[in-house]
């Protein structure tokens, strides 16, 4: 008798079935003292987004008063996207149909973070949750490519790829202060055939992206297109078959672009209110946008090649989002900051960075590159998990 493989065991997940499931939301009920109230509704696996749906019913009404949803891969609770305890225990009295109160608005404000320059070395993932609530006013990353290169094999599936980069998002939006920007440059990356009689893959990379982050408490707010010089994608290898024989169906344009995704951590309060709710109004002035500005989403910037470090952006792109989306003074944060090109771009323009590396020999660049940068002030850089910066016999 063959056994079925269910989905949940194909994708490897943590939450394997509906058992496991309820198990999981029964602790989230005990933890709200509402056990003896609430029953279980049967429980959904949607691989889409890798999570279970539990639903929840009321033991005296049996009707659907909400839902707990839990994350597949690691079996914790997706607070944002489950019924809150609060509505829980209004449906439960009766007043889901009755009179609502108005909630009382939170009375938040600007508050200036107060983060020092910083390089930390290790996982982004683990690093983002030692930092501050609220202490970063801007993000903007190129994550690692996925397996496109040599380089970049630290991933077994393209599933588990995505699962890391949700995390340092999820992470991301708790160190995001009110209504801030996550900048990201990605693009689709060609996965190369491993003989002749198999066909190379190219993954659509942004629009998975895009999920994740709308799925994580982001709104999306622009999609901007890099484009470098003609020509300057040939050394993939795309489009030489069609160059060569011009044969229908084997055409495939070379690749010159890529995306700059841009996202806002979602809140109630308008864009303006960052604006007007910023407490030092000449730092405000200080930090418009002058003429010659890109007026359209459209960005021709010629790409940059560094010998320490295989896939680094411009430090003009740095430079461009940085300006458009950040007030000098700001706290500019990147979890995979490579040779630290966003430190390089923060600096000078006016701003302070905050950059994540794991592989310890690009920190050790970071840290030498940051006396060019900060001059004897790199001394008062703070450091985690690295040595401190030694800026005492600079000639400046």
């Amino acid at each position: 008798m063959l056994t079925r493989t269910t989905v949940a065991a194909k994708r490897k997940y943590n939450v394997l079935d509906v058992k496991s499931a309820k198990k999981v939301a029964t602790f989230w009920l005990q933890r709200a003292k509402l056990e003896n109230a609430i029953e279980f509704g049967l429980p959904e696996v949607d691989d889409r987004y890798h999570i279970w749906r539990v639903p929840l019913l009321g033991k005296s009404s049996n009707e659907r008063i909400g839902e707990v949803v839990i994350d597949a891969y690691t079996s914790l609770i997706i607070e944002d996207k489950s019924t809150t305890s609060d509505v829980l225990e209004s449906r439960l009295l009766g007043r889901n149909g009755h009179k609502k109160t108005k909630a009382k608005k939170q009375n938040r404000t600007y508050v200036l973070s107060s983060l020092r320059n910083t390089i930390a070395q290790g996982d982004s993932e683990e690093l983002l949750q030692e930092l501050p609530a609220g202490s970063v006013n801007l993000i903007f990353t190129s994550p690692p490519y996925y397996n496109a290169r040599p380089e970049y094999t630290d991933y077994v599936t393209y599933e588990e790829y995505l699962l890391k980069i949700r995390k340092i998002i999820q992470n991301a939006r708790r160190v995001l202060a009110e209504g801030c920007f996550f900048v990201m440059n990605v693009s689709p990356v060609l996965v190369r055939r491993a003989s002749r009689s198999e066909a190379s893959r190219r993954i659509a990379v942004p629009f998975d992206m895009h999920r994740l982050f709308t799925e994580e408490g982001y709104d999306f707010i622009d999609d901007i297109i890099w484009e470098k010089p003609e020509g300057a994608g040939w050394a993939t290898g795309r489009g030489r078959r069609f160059a060569a024989d011009r044969n229908p169906l084997q055409y495939k344009p070379v690749p010159v672009t890529e995306y700059i995704l841009v996202y806002r951590k979602h809140t109630d309060k308008l864009i303006d209110w960052n604006i007007r709710a910023h407490p030092e109004k000449e730092t405000v002035e200080a930090s418009k946008v002058g003429d010659g500005y890109d007026r359209t989403n459209i960005w021709r910037i010629t790409p940059a090649h560094d010998q320490r470090h295989p896939a680094i952006f411009p430090v003009e792109l740095a430079e461009k989002v940085i300006r458009y989306y950040s007030f000098k003074g700001d706290v500019v944060l990147d979890p995979f900051a490579g040779i630290g090109t966003v430190g390089k771009a923060a600096t000078k323009l006016g701003r302070r960075f905050v950059l994540i590396e794991q592989n310890p020999k690009y920190v050790s660049i970071i840290r030498e590159e940051t006396k060019s940068w900060l001059g004897k002030e790199a001394k008062q850089v703070h450091t985690i998990n690295c040595a401190p910066i030694d800026a005492e016999n600079l000639l400046f």
